[in-house]
């Protein structure tokens, strides 16, 4: 699929993810990757003893899932990741499936940088379709495809 440049991008349109499974390995692995290791996602005898009753993904790892979704769409137009405004409302245990929805809230030309500023507003829900985060992000798109 060629990416999708500003001008592919309409108001109210809705992308979602494939679903995918979180695992034991992406716990472990963005646990090495990040540095952190609280034991709450990676001491299941420590997280028994807490709220959820065992250990959870890291939040961040559950957004990033959903950022490779959003980044596939732009990879080659995207000239910069702007920010975002997150909200976690559940956790992800190892065993849970998530999937993201995306809807763009707001597209803004910029003629300097040959494309302009697409506003996404994103939920991550899991196999029981509940909300596990929630928010909003906003990408600097080019309307040209490199190469």
């Amino acid at each position: 699929m060629n990416p999708l440049t500003f001008s592919d991008f309409e108001i109210g349109q809705k992308f979602v993810s494939n679903a995918i499974t979180v695992t034991d390995a992406h716990i472990v692995l963005f646990a090495g990757l990040s540095g952190d290791f609280n034991p709450l996602h990676v001491n299941e005898e420590f997280a028994k003893n807490t709220i959820f009753k065992g250990r959870i993904a890291h939040g961040l790892l559950t957004l990033s899932l959903m950022s490779g979704h959003i980044g596939m769409l732009v990879a080659g137009t995207a000239i910069a990741f702007l920010g975002m405004n997150i909200k976690f409302t559940a956790p992800v245990k190892p065993g849970d499936t998530i999937r993201s929805e995306a809807i763009v809230k707001d597209k803004q030309f910029k003629e300097k940088y040959g494309g302009g500023i697409v506003s996404f507003k994103f939920e991550i829900k899991n196999q029981r379709n509940e909300k596990v985060v929630e928010g909003e992000l906003s990408l600097l798109i080019s309307d040209k495809r490199i190469g």
